[in-house]
């Protein structure tokens, strides 16, 4: 018997119900340049507009992707009546500014992507997330490692119970980050910008897990104030599974003259079967798939290596704005919302609290305001 193949790598928010509504977008960065307006673009989503603090390079960045309009601050964009969906993609110290004004518009804006992190500290998270709630604006989180095609396949796996109940699920990480200035001024850097994508991926597939433990020390290579650079930590569930991640963001001297080995790994193992793969990106901008083996009992005697041309980077970016359109224009809540990113944000401060006072942290305390 064949294994079912079909992961809905490309799904339905790819192809929202809100296509047709009017995106703003907030920043003119590379992220929004080569990535966010290309995918949208090959989705077929409506930008009308773009605004950054660089006016000069929003007028770039608007001709170079075909942005109707460029204005020459956020202000402007939030009132123009044509943005009825607003794309946050500024630092997130800044993006609580920018929704404060976003919910005074009125009835034109409908609904917020944030990008991840929601913030830089979970009460601000929970400030942004009451402000679009009150507003009755559809809040969404651009936690695109979730919409990584070897992630939704493990995901399709797992709700299929292909690999049975999950016992233990890594994954390792060798790979050097390039750091934005912005992130100087926090202290807080691999935990906050990095291994969130791995905490909310875990949440994700197994949900939100009872405790965590985390183990780091500082970078040698990033020479700015920082507490959290090369991370390890445990999440322990209630059912027993153990999620644990290895953010190795030295991995070895390899920018400096040494042969590099950068990746990303990941394993999971189920009482029924077992899945490992690779995530793409560290191969940016060379387009690298990331990857999925798995086996099962139900199929004995098989591993099975499905294969896709789809890359994490910038494919993945028509997932989380997509399903947020679908979300508006379904008047439903959205996959990544911004009430669910807030166990992501939670895990994040646990985390942050376990590395400051050195033990187990229940993420309950964080979430009950402990």
């Amino acid at each position: 018997m064949i294994a079912d193949l079909d992961f809905e790598l490309l799904p339905a928010m790819s192809n929202p119900a809100g296509k047709h509504l009017g995106i703003g977008v907030v920043g003119a960065g590379f992220i929004v340049r080569d990535i966010q307006l290309v995918a949208y673009a090959n989705a077929g989503f409506n930008v009308v507009a773009i605004a950054s603090d660089d006016p000069e390079n929003s007028r770039h960045v608007a001709a170079l992707r075909g942005v109707p309009k460029s204005y020459a601050t956020y202000s402007e964009l939030l009132r123009d009546p044509a943005v009825e969906i607003v794309d946050i993609a500024i630092p997130p110290d800044r993006q609580l500014d920018v929704v404060h004004e976003a919910v005074s518009q009125g009835g034109h804006v409908r609904g917020i992507l944030c990008q991840k992190p929601l913030a830089v500290t979970y009460p601000d998270a929970l400030e942004i997330v009451r402000l679009c709630r009150e507003a009755g604006i559809t809040l969404g989180v651009n936690q695109n490692m979730r919409y990584d095609q070897s992630i939704r396949a493990l995901k399709a796996l797992l709700d299929r119970g292909e690999l049975g109940t999950p016992v233990i699920a890594t994954i390792d990480m060798r790979a050097v980050l390039h750091w934005q200035a912005w992130l100087r001024n926090y202290g807080r850097l691999t935990l906050l910008n990095m291994s969130i994508h791995h905490l909310d991926c875990f949440r994700f597939l197994f949900g939100t897990p009872e405790t965590v433990f985390v183990s780091a020390r500082q970078d040698p290579r990033t020479k700015f104030a920082h507490t959290d650079g090369i991370c390890l930590y445990i999440l322990e569930y209630p059912d027993g599974l153990r999620a644990a991640a290895w953010d190795d963001v030295w991995a070895g001297p390899g920018p400096d003259g040494a042969v590099k080995d950068h990746h990303i790994r990941w394993r999971v193992e189920g009482t029924d079967g077992m899945a490992h793969g690779t995530i793409g990106w560290p191969a940016y901008p060379n387009r690298q798939p990331s990857t999925i083996d798995f086996t099962t009992k139900r199929r004995p005697g098989y591993l099975f290596a499905p294969r896709w041309p789809e890359v994490w980077f910038p494919d993945a970016f028509s997932g989380t704005m997509g399903q947020l359109l679908d979300a508006v224009a379904r008047g439903t809540e959205p996959e990544i919302s911004g009430r669910d990113n807030l166990e992501t944000m939670a895990l994040v401060e646990a985390c942050y609290r376990s590395l400051e006072e050195r033990r187990l942290v229940r993420v309950g305390e964080v979430l009950e305001g402990r």
